[in-house]
């Protein structure tokens, strides 16, 4: 069958909405990300420690928000409104950074535009499934991927000509990311449709973790801490920045390097989410993560310039093979009423895990150096590829 008929049978109306969201919300958002550092040490003269809390704090808010939010969608059985709600509050606040006159105020603005993030993100993986059969989910998931890997192309670019064009501005581009992000919100508000379901509507009662837990299928629980040991080996991006500029990358040519690796996620993420329909999603995973292994292993020995080009083209294609494969195996776990937890459970997981691996990835660089550093992160994607390899995976029937 022709790439184009999957992609009509497995995108409803729904899903192709939520990817052009996507797209346009990561247009305004990496209109921003990037210049974040030096507004913040060039303009507000702080330092990277501040970044480091900046990001940190941010960050670990999503990471236990998409628990609560995915919990609660599952309770209330409507997901629209905290979708909704998470892409207005990030893309009415993000752009207010550019008023920002000191560090503090800019951790405040990005705790809320992460706190957007936390709301929406697990409702919004949950409603990708409820609106696709389960046989063409693997094609849903890597196309929203896709679109959200062009929005975190087009927005460096544009905000690279505007920079020309404005004689390097910051504030005028960060409030001109207003733009895209309400053409986000309005498309999502305007074409979103809520999920019928037949199940009862209950109140949301009091949030419990152990009760989501409790209930979701073993397997899934299983998947779950192998996603954890992996993530312990899955550092923070920057330290493979870190070590493209020691290789020999111009800083100049850094912006470049990293629209490469998305160019490659966005080319492969639909062609692997087809092919996890055909011959399932395990295999699909676990080639990724040995991807991932050999590029940090090739990190651990690399030491010239083209080395660094030619891992990140092989790291983009361990994102394109796992990121959307990885959702739509956890919604083939998930029963209907509990995909919202799920998918929390799931974004938890790699926010416990990212932290301490980031953390723990620095120390042993600091002390030891970069290469038993990036070892260590191979290391953790061969043990949790073995333990994937030998996990029994079984599609619910729906």
């Amino acid at each position: 069958m022709r790439v184009s008929g999957l992609l009509a049978k497995g995108l409803s109306k729904n899903v192709v909405i939520l990817g052009f969201v996507s797209l346009l919300n990561d247009t305004a958002s990496e209109m921003i990300y990037p210049l974040l550092p030096v507004f913040l040490t060039a303009v507000l003269g702080a330092g990277p420690a501040a970044l480091g809390v900046i990001e940190g704090i941010a960050e670990s808010t999503a990471a236990f928000l998409k628990l609560y939010s995915g919990y609660l969608s599952d309770r209330v059985k409507r997901r629209k409104g905290w979708i909704a709600a998470g892409y207005s509050l990030s893309n009415i606040i993000r752009p207010l950074i550019a008023l920002a006159g000191t560090w503090p105020q800019v951790l405040a603005l990005r705790f809320a535009d992460r706190v957007g993030k936390g709301i929406r993100t697990s409702p919004r993986d949950a409603m990708i499934a409820d609106a696709t059969p389960p046989e063409y989910r693997g094609t849903a998931y890597g196309f929203h991927r896709a679109m959200d890997h062009g929005g975190a192309i087009v927005g460096p670019l544009v905000a690279t000509a505007l920079l020309l064009l404005m004689h390097e501005n910051l504030t005028m581009i960060f409030l001109l990311s207003f733009i895209p992000g309400m053409l986000a919100v309005g498309m999502l508000l305007g074409g979103l449709k809520e999920q019928r379901t037949t199940m009862p509507r209950t109140g949301p009662g009091g949030f419990n973790v152990r009760a989501a837990w409790a209930e979701i299928p073993t397997g899934l629980r299983k998947f779950l801490g192998i996603i954890l040991v992996f993530t312990l080996g899955n550092s923070a991006d920057a330290f493979l920045l870190l070590q493209a500029q020691k290789l020999g990358v111009a800083v100049a040519l850094l912006p470049t390097l990293w629209v490469t690796l998305h160019l490659v996620k966005m080319a492969l993420s639909v062609p692997a989410g087809i092919l996890s329909d055909r011959v399932g999603r395990k295999a699909v995973i676990v080639v990724g993560w040995l991807v991932y292994a050999l590029v940090y292993a090739g990190f651990a020995v690399a030491n010239t310039e083209w080395h660094a080009w030619t891992l990140f083209a092989l790291y983009g294609i361990y994102f394109g093979l796992t990121e959307g494969v990885e959702k739509a195996l956890i919604a083939d776990f998930a029963p209907a009423h509990l995909r919202g937890s799920a998918f929390g459970l799931y974004h938890l997981a790699v926010g416990l895990g990212a932290f301490p691996a980031s953390l723990f990835f620095g120390l042993v660089w600091q002390r030891f150096g970069a290469a038993p550093a990036f070892g260590l992160g191979a290391g953790f994607a061969l043990l949790a590829s073995v333990m994937l390899i030998l996990l029994y995976v079984q599609k619910r029937r729906e």
